[in-house]
């Protein structure tokens, strides 16, 4: 996926920058770095690419103040208490478990054997929290794909084993609390649960939370045609959740998700003009408008949408997204590749040109 979505953003950059292309006030044409005439992210406040955040989606201050907290003093009771505080019914809590779990297997790949001392701290001084448990079963799954030798390794499957127990054990510590088995999703998949084992588990989750939509998004996974479904699984259970989704719920935006994990390994000039693919932007664009502002996976649904809404060159409505997650790239697509940032930039890049070369400017982009 990451090659794919590399020879998507260079066709992007042909497509968009070719000198030759001349159609008025809709094309884009190849200007010297420096020129008068080039767009410029930063003439409109947007953050340089190497001050891109790729650990989070958007802004959580008080999750980076926790996590700066841990890492410089090594006391875990920042993470304890702020995880105490999360109500277990919403969303947030499934983000921060999953932004603590990445912060130590990014110090484990740093300093293997000896980073996220804070967390074997807490798992040793705190056996019974909660918060930490989770974040233990977290860091596990995330170790399986980051340390291990691949899928199907027996180190793979050891670490997966590790952490399918850790899920359960946490489900014990937390009852009604659905991250343990959001996170055994994430496990389900990669150990290759049958459909009837998934379809169990994935019982336990909507009968906690029936409108989860970080469940949905671990859920979906399983069902692509990469992993155990096909391309008709996956759309049914996208469009199944869209369509009992409750007024105001992101779920609607689920069927885009499903495009992602389909694109074809050669994208035609036209697949993004397709009609699936626009019922698909449009049910993402109306999830937008009408959930929650505070809505925390409402920054990833807009990070999708921005991939989808450039190459569609619907550059206004794609500005609309950068303006409101420019400076944080921790979600699909951009975390699919090597180098997050870059790939968010190139897409922005993109995004304000394209604005720019139809008369946008950033006295006319909306703050």
């Amino acid at each position: 996926m990451e090659i794919l979505w590399f020879l998507i953003a260079m066709g992007l950059v042909v497509a968009a920058l070719s000198p030759y292309i001349r159609r008025r006030r809709a094309g884009i044409r190849l200007v010297a770095p420096g020129s008068p005439d080039a767009a410029d992210p930063e003439n409109y406040g947007f953050a340089r690419q190497e001050q891109l955040d790729i650990r989070v989606p958007g802004p959580d201050e008080d999750l980076m103040d926790a996590l700066e907290t841990v890492q410089r003093t090594g006391r875990w009771q920042a993470a304890s208490q702020l995880l105490a505080g999360t109500p277990k019914e919403g969303e947030l809590r499934w983000q921060r478990i999953q932004a603590f779990g990445g912060a130590a297997a990014l110090e484990l790949v740093a300093e293997p054997g000896v980073g996220a001392r804070w967390l074997k701290a807490w798992r040793l001084e705190a056996e019974e929290d909660p918060g930490g448990a989770q974040v233990h079963a977290e860091l596990l799954v995330q170790q399986a794909w980051r340390h291990s030798d691949g899928v199907g390794s027996t180190d793979h499957r050891i670490i997966l084993e590790e952490a399918r127990e850790a899920c359960r054990k946490a489900t014990l510590l937390a009852p009604g609390d659905p991250v343990p088995y959001i996170t055994e999703l994430a496990v389900a998949r990669a150990l290759g649960y049958s459909e009837a084992e998934f379809d169990a588990l994935w019982a336990k989750v909507i009968d906690i939370a029936p409108a989860h939509m970080g469940a949905h998004l671990a859920a979906l996974h399983y069902w692509c045609e990469k992993w155990h479904g096909s391309r008709e699984k996956a759309d049914t259970f996208a469009h199944a959740a869209a369509a009992r989704a409750p007024q105001g719920s992101l779920l609607a935006a689920l069927p885009l998700f499903a495009v992602y994990e389909h694109v074809p390994e050669v994208v035609l000039t036209n697949f993004h003009q397709g009609a699936v693919v626009i019922r698909a932007v449009e049910g993402a664009l109306y999830a937008v408008h009408t959930a929650r502002q505070d809505d925390p996976v409402l920054a990833h649904v807009r990070h999708m949408l921005l991939s989808f809404l450039v190459p569609t060159q619907r550059w206004a409505e794609a500005m609309e997204q950068v303006r409101h997650v420019d400076g944080y790239v921790g979600a699909l697509p951009w975390s699919a590749s090597p180098d997050p940032a870059a790939q968010y930039a190139v897409i922005r890049a993109l995004a304000v040109a394209g604005y720019e070369a139809n008369g946008g400017s950033p006295a006319t982009l909306p703050h």
